[in-house]
């Protein structure tokens, strides 16, 4: 048998992390990395918070999972926490963001349908967006990489450059039935959107009665110094796809929406065997008790303040590496004059220093928001180091 165990779908690299100690992941060697990718974007409290994991194991001794056919007062808790917190005034919980992105989608669609306009399900989306790995995310991004070996992809989708607000005008037919963005690409190359162009699709959307999805599986919970990044925007979507950070490392999504966007969201129409599990509702619980404050929020934009101002300061040391310092509060990007993937691993192998790459010739820094100055001066003087020796030898490239 050739094939690994592991259906090989992944570039796995060599480093095989056993334990996590806080904003450092330790490798089976005993090695410590300084870890800012933190699960790309997942692991928003580190990997070894107390009340994060004091809540798992408690609600593990407690009750793990029922089914969705039964009342749910810790579903109901944590739906009512994030309506409070949010635009929303009803959630539906979901195991990824994909996932949640999915019921997004069916929102959009389910909301015309509801109201008798079965040729309103297109759905307008961006260049070089990533909304997940399902049959219907794919086919929701422009991206030829991840549609290879599944077509043909889901109809119903129309793609337009990113913060493009005419282009997005101009692609409203007699179909349409809303737009999906992420307001802050993320392996689109940290790329965030424009006032403009967010105010514009808020306003199109209301003039068209379509609905406004935003896809924040990345850039929400607290990682961009609000609690959603559409706060920072001064819109209300309709809809909002939440994962990631949500469940401090505890698989969970969620499809936030208005009363009005989830008229079609009936019983029967959607459904979910995990979602809402009581064991993911406690960690999503305890993520909130961490960071759904000001004080938190606040801390997340001065360390964010902090880390960009070094990083605008570094890059100008390194003019033939770097171009520029782009992204909102801590998820934050490197824009490279190439490709980054040989920058990430030499990085990683010689200077224990865990990044990710994005889109568009970017490194994508993404740490857990619990970070101090301390990991800030290390990130700095590993990141120096290492793109020293990258320029030093080419063989590394």
């Amino acid at each position: 048998m050739s094939i690994t165990p592991l259906m090989p779908v992944y570039p796995r690299c060599g480093f095989r992390p056993v334990r996590g100690d806080h904003c450092h992941l330790i490798g089976e060697d005993g090695s410590r990395y300084l870890d800012f990718a933190a699960g790309i974007a997942v692991n928003l409290l580190g990997h070894s918070h107390p009340g994060l994991i004091g809540a798992i194991q408690k609600q593990a001794e407690t009750l793990m999972h029922v089914s969705n056919l039964y009342g749910s007062p810790q579903g109901e808790h944590l739906a009512q926490r994030l309506v409070d917190l949010t635009f929303a005034d009803t959630v539906f919980f979901t195991n990824s963001g994909a996932e949640a992105v999915e019921c997004a989608i069916k929102t959009v669609r389910a909301y015309h349908q509801h109201e008798g306009n079965d040729h309103k399900f297109e759905i307008i989306t961006f260049k070089n967006a990533f909304h997940g790995r399902t049959m219907a995310t794919i086919s929701a991004s422009n991206q030829e990489k991840m549609h290879k070996g599944f077509m043909p992809l889901l109809p119903g989708f129309k793609y337009v450059d990113f913060d493009d607000l005419e282009g997005a005008k101009a692609a409203i037919g007699p179909n349409t039935a809303g737009f999906l963005v992420e307001p802050v690409q993320g392996e689109g190359g940290i790329r965030p959107a424009s006032q403009e162009f967010m105010q514009g699709l808020r306003a199109l959307a209301d003039e068209h009665d379509l609905l406004l999805a935003l896809d924040e599986v990345q850039c929400g919970v607290a990682r961009t110094g609000t609690m959603y990044a559409y706060e920072q925007y001064g819109i209300v979507p309709d809809v909002v796809a939440s994962a990631k950070g949500l469940g401090g490392g505890f698989p969970i999504g969620a499809c936030l929406a208005t009363e009005k966007a989830a008229r079609g969201m009936v019983i029967g129409t959607h459904g979910s065997t995990y979602g809402g599990n009581p064991l993911a509702m406690a960690a999503a619980e305890a993520v909130l008790d961490a960071v759904a404050n000001d004080a938190f929020l606040g801390e997340v934009r001065s360390k964010a303040d902090r880390l960009r101002s070094r990083l605008e300061q570094f890059i100008g040391n390194y003019p033939e590496l770097f171009e520029s310092v782009r992204g909102m509060g801590l998820m934050l990007g490197l824009k490279l004059k190439a490709e980054p993937r040989g920058l990430v691993a030499h990085l990683r192998d010689n200077h224990q220093l865990l990044t990710v790459a994005a889109g568009d010739n970017t490194l994508r820094l993404v740490p857990p928001l619990v970070i101090d100055d301390s990991h800030i001066d290390e990130f700095i003087e590993k990141l120096s180091a290492g793109a020293a020796s990258y320029l030093a030898e080419p063989a590394d490239k």
